[in-house]
């Protein structure tokens, strides 16, 4: 049977009142294992709220759109990495891949720094932008997508356990822009979960077993993210589908730059008319707007 809040908060209040009781600190193993209660009660408490004062690893994957697709990845990325700065956190690139022309197909950064993961966990989902095309000859009006996947980083323990059965795990040697080889070894990792079809890629770290590592701690966040979203979906009476198609339909924030300009949050309402100051990494406006869901 589920606690009410009301119960786990007295069970707090008078685990905490024993704690201030003479002579509490005389058996050590006993003090301790209160501690260790009331932390795991306060968990119960916040439940998936616990991680929001974390880091986050922030992955942009470009869709629909070619080469404007993964342009406007390495606008999103230029975004978020500008308001992290702005925000005082720390930004480290786990993987990229890009194109020839500075676009990304996809990229992944870890940001560190207080309260990140619940600072921006609202951005993921799928971000369109139409604009006159610099990839056009007779530069015409384009629409292109690409999918912000924000998730958790988790310490050593981790709410979701993993299946070795159940990952297909690949090395490749860390490529460079185009393809270069910049490594000879294979350090790169690819984890992906067979049932969720859900991969992580690493290719950052020194070794093969620190981006091993790093890959087995995203993905755990994936799969803790995805099962958020899903819960959340249940309990709205919607179905779950195992991908999010990164095409029009599917989209939580327009970026519009042409005929005019304009940047538009569909599930908010939010909207910014200063599309140039929300692409320098202002947007303060709609994380705060989308706290209030």
């Amino acid at each position: 049977m589920q606690r009410s809040t009301e119960d786990i908060q007295n069970e707090i209040t008078q685990l905490e009142a024993e704690m201030g009781n003479i002579g509490f600190w005389d058996d050590k193993a006993h003090a301790q294992t209160v501690i260790k209660i009331i932390a795991d009660l306060k968990d119960m408490l916040l439940g998936a709220k616990k991680y929001d004062k974390g880091n986050a690893v922030l992955s942009i994957l470009s869709g629909a759109g070619g080469d404007d697709a993964e342009d406007f990845s390495a606008m999103l990325l230029r975004m978020y990495e500008k308001y992290s700065e702005n925000k005082g956190w720390s930004v480290a690139l786990i993987h990229e891949n890009k194109n020839d022309q500075g676009g990304y197909r996809n990229i992944s950064i870890e940001i560190s720094g207080k309260d990140v993961y619940g600072t921006l966990k609202n951005e993921n989902g799928v971000h369109r932008l139409v604009r006159l095309s610099p990839f056009n000859s007779k530069a015409k009006r384009s629409t292109s997508f690409s999918l912000v996947e924000v998730v958790p980083v988790f310490a050593d323990n981790a709410p979701i356990e993993l299946n070795p059965d159940e990952l297909n795990i690949e090395f490749s040697k860390a490529g460079g822009p185009g393809g270069q080889n910049v490594n000879k070894r294979e350090t790169a990792v690819r984890i992906v979960h067979i049932p969720t079809n859900l991969s992580v890629h690493v290719s950052t770290e020194r070794s093969q077993e620190q981006n091993r590592e790093k890959a087995m701690s995203m993905l755990k966040g994936k799969l803790f993210k995805k099962q958020e979203e899903d819960q959340k979906k249940i309990a709205g009476g919607l179905s779950i589908s195992k991908t999010t198609e990164i095409e029009w339909g599917s989209q939580i924030r327009n970026y519009i730059l042409h005929p005019y300009k304009l940047v538009k949050d569909l599930r908010t309402g939010v909207e910014v008319h200063n599309a140039d100051k929300v692409l320098d990494g202002d947007i303060d406006e709609f994380i705060e707007a989308e706290a209030n869901l």
